[in-house]
């Protein structure tokens, strides 16, 4: 099973979606905060059902996934480094009880997390695919950044 990553700042619709596509990507998961913003671009949720539709990729947004807006401001306005993002995040999905929101992990099997940040090293769409990972070890789960 495989379960892959992307954001979409820094990209072109070209590259972005080429990449969706080159890696046979069924399904892409918004776990953004704000969906809604006009700086998501074509990532903005007025037009980006109609452009995965295009390429044959279902939608679904679970903002579960995402930060609280308290946490993500604490980190961007650097009140809390990046391990403390960390730990405050983790705790939040167990807070949610995420596990047991998930009727099928296989719901998850190649698809794409999506959200903004350039690279997973710092962001919360390598955090959530490490959970799900880790939470269901008799599921073989590969996690891919693209």
């Amino acid at each position: 099973m495989k379960i892959y990553t992307i954001g979409f700042v820094g990209k072109t619709a070209e590259e972005f979606f080429s990449l969706l596509t080159r890696h046979h990507i069924t399904k892409l998961i918004d776990i953004r905060l704000n969906n809604k913003s006009q700086l998501a671009g074509f990532t903005n949720i007025k037009h980006l059902p109609y452009f995965l539709r295009l390429h044959g990729i279902d939608y679904e947004y679970l903002p579960m996934f995402a930060p609280t807006k308290e946490l993500l401001d604490n980190y961007h306005h650097k009140k809390i480094g990046w391990q403390e993002y960390e730990i405050g995040f983790l705790q939040l999905l167990e807070k949610r009880k995420i596990l047991d929101k998930i009727d099928n992990i296989e719901k998850f099997d190649n698809a794409v997390l999506l959200c903004s940040e350039p690279t997973a090293d710092q962001c919360h769409r390598r955090l959530t695919a490490e959970y799900l990972q880790s939470n269901f070890p008799t599921k073989e789960i590969t996690i891919v950044h693209l």
